[in-house]
């Protein structure tokens, strides 16, 4: 099957060819045809599937004759960095169809969305909590909306952004085409799409196991050997672009800093970052500038980057939809990938729930030549110690400096999601390097 088969506008079939497009991927060649027949579609598919293509080619197809510069598509996202990754995908395939997409969130000025809205728009893309403001000032105006589209539906949950989701809705035309994408289907989104979905479509690719072109392992380790532990591998492993994904912000910025001083070519992103930092971030990791990118989990959702070899789980994720998630960013568009994640004694039940949704066991490695013996410092304020020394003249070790201001697109998840740790089981027989020191009860290495 090829893209041909939807009969698109030639303009947007010429986008498609622009960008690269051959074959369509499964969730857009089940959820095209329906949009396209202006069905109300609930889909579900994971991360780095083409989903975004999925409802971005039916929108400008169902635009593209109509009326200008007045808008018509609203796409909510939940973070910054996904709706810029969706108003970039509008412009690639939109290319030749001269519609205008313009992006609306939080973090930033916004004169500057004010003044792209006035001089006509016909697809927003916005999160919730700028959109509302604009709204609340009569400078957006969503009475003609015709297409809406929630993505990353469970994200925006996680978030907290449901009571402005319901304000959104509740402003919008009651005859239109609502489309509902989510990685997971947990109750309240399912709860959700039965309120506001009319006779859907239902779609659904894969579950909620991490894509098959990854392959999984596992390092057990000390929270103050993270670290160390984490440039030997990068030393002696052959990558390209390595995601290193950390539980807090702080952790995050400390991390890389530390990085860059041992000669990594390294940069952060996490909440409080500036908009311009961020994109500096971004477009630094997507060019090469940086080999890698050490974010949050929420600073990096909406990151599409296509050549990230692996992710590397500095601390493991609370949930398996956050694996998931995180996992997402490699391995992508056929390509292979890897995924590392580190293992501390209080999370190893949590890596047989994760096997439990893969169905295979994960992969134990004990790293050769790293000293696992060495004790944690009497006084540490991180994840333990850092070594300092400078990159090597001639090494082809990766490289090595943040997001959003503290808005609502960049807040953590106010309440695990489905998956979340469960269960407890004999972890006698989980392997810890021999020597390892054992990890101490006090709060001393950042553990949170």
């Amino acid at each position: 099957m090829n893209f041909e088969s939807f009969n698109l506008h030639p303009h947007i079939e010429s986008g498609v060819r622009a960008i690269g497009y051959t074959e369509p991927t499964p969730i857009q060649i089940q959820a095209i045809p329906p949009i396209l027949q202006n069905k109300d579609v609930m889909a579900q598919a994971q991360t780095g599937t083409g989903k975004t293509a999925a409802f971005v080619l039916p929108i400008l197809q169902r635009l593209i004759d109509g009326p200008r510069k007045r808008i018509r598509a609203l796409i909510i996202a939940p973070t910054r960095e996904l709706a810029e990754q969706t108003h970039e995908a509008i412009g690639h395939l939109g290319r030749y169809t001269k519609l205008k997409s313009v992006t609306i969130y939080g973090g930033v000025n916004q004169n500057l969305q004010i003044r792209k809205l006035q001089s006509g728009a016909d697809i927003v893309v916005a999160c919730p909590g700028r959109l509302i403001d604009l709204m609340d000032k009569g400078i957006v105006d969503l009475k003609r909306i015709e297409v809406l589209v929630l993505d990353e539906a469970d994200r925006m949950f996680d978030m907290g952004f449901l009571p402005d989701v319901q304000n959104i809705l509740k402003r919008l035309p009651v005859e239109r085409q609502t489309l509902l994408f989510s990685a997971t289907m947990p109750d309240d989104v399912r709860n959700l799409a039965e309120s506001v979905l009319r006779n859907p479509v239902a779609v659904q690719v894969g579950d909620a196991a991490p894509i098959s072109t990854v392959s999984h392992a596992i390092y057990p380790v000390d929270p103050h050997l993270k670290a160390p532990l984490l440039m030997k591998i990068l030393d002696s492993t052959d990558t390209a672009s390595v995601l290193v994904f950390t539980r807090t912000k702080d952790r995050a910025t400390r991390l890389a800093r530390q990085m860059k001083r041992s000669g990594f070519l390294v940069t952060s992103l996490q909440g409080d970052l500036p908009q311009n930092k961020r994109q500096e971030a971004l477009d630094g990791f997507r060019n090469g500038k940086y080999q890698v990118l050490v974010a949050t989990d929420i600073a990096a959702r909406g990151i599409d980057v296509s050549k990230i070899s692996h992710v590397i789980n500095y601390d493991m994720p609370d949930t398996v939809d956050a694996y998931t998630h995180r996992i997402g960013r490699t391995g992508r568009a056929t390509r292979t990938g890897d995924a590392f994640t580190f293992v501390t004694r209080p999370d190893r039940a949590f890596v047989w729930t994760i096997e439990n949704v893969l169905g295979e066991k994960l992969e134990r490695r004990i790293l050769p030549n790293f000293d696992y013996t060495i004790p944690a410092p009497v006084t540490s304020k991180g994840s333990g110690h850092f070594p300092t020394s400078r990159k090597r003249p001639g090494s082809t070790r990766v490289v090595r400096d943040t997001s959003e201001r503290n808005d609502r697109s960049s807040m953590p998840a106010s309440r695990p999601t489905s998956g979340a740790r469960r269960g407890r089981k004999d972890l006698s027989q989980f392997p810890f390097p021999a020597g390892s020191p054992q990890m101490k009860s006090r709060r001393s290495h950042g553990m949170r």
